[in-house]
C-alpha cells in the first residue's frame, strides 16, 4: 500500500534528522511550512532549547498584502537572518523539515544566505 504524503514527509524527516544535529555553535534552522505560512526556528539540540523564531505571521510580514507566498518565505528568511545577526550567529545547520529543497523552502534559505547566514 502507497505511503499518504504525511507518512513519507515524516519518513523523510526521520532519515534528515538522524544525520543533522544543532549545537550552541552552529544551531539547527527547523523550517515548518504549512499551507498558509511558513515557520522556522533555530535549535539548540544538545540543550534541548529554541534560541529564536521567525514566521510569515510576524506583524511587519503580515501586514504585507497581495504579496505571492514564495515572497512571503523570502521576507521570512531575511528577518531570520537580521535576528542571528543581533544573537551574534552565524553559522547553522538548515533543516527542510522532510519538505522538497524548492518553492517557499528554497526562497527561505536563499534570503537567509544573502542575509548572512552560512550554511
Amino acid at each position: 500500500m502507497a505511503l499518504t504524503k504525511l507518512e513519507r514527509r515524516k519518513r523523510i524527516r526521520m532519515r534528515i534528522r538522524k544525520k543533522i544535529n544543532g549545537t550552541p555553535d552552529m544551531p539547527r534552522v527547523a523550517v515548518y511550512r504549512s499551507n498558509k505560512q511558513i515557520y522556522c526556528q533555530l535549535i539548540d539540540d544538545q540543550n534541548h532549547v529554541t534560541l529564536l523564531s521567525a514566521s510569515s505571521r510576524e506583524k511587519d510580514i503580515a501586514s504585507e498584502k497581495g504579496i505571492k507566498k514564495t515572497e512571503q518565505a523570502r521576507l521570512v528568511g531575511k528577518l531570520l537572518a537580521d535576528k542571528c545577526r543581533d544573537k551574534g550567529i552565524e553559522k547553522v545547520v538548515f533543516d527542510r523539515g522532510g519538505y522538497k529543497y524548492h518553492g517557499r523552502v528554497k526562497s527561505l534559505a536563499d534570503a537567509a544566505r544573502e542575509g548572512g547566514l552560512k550554511f
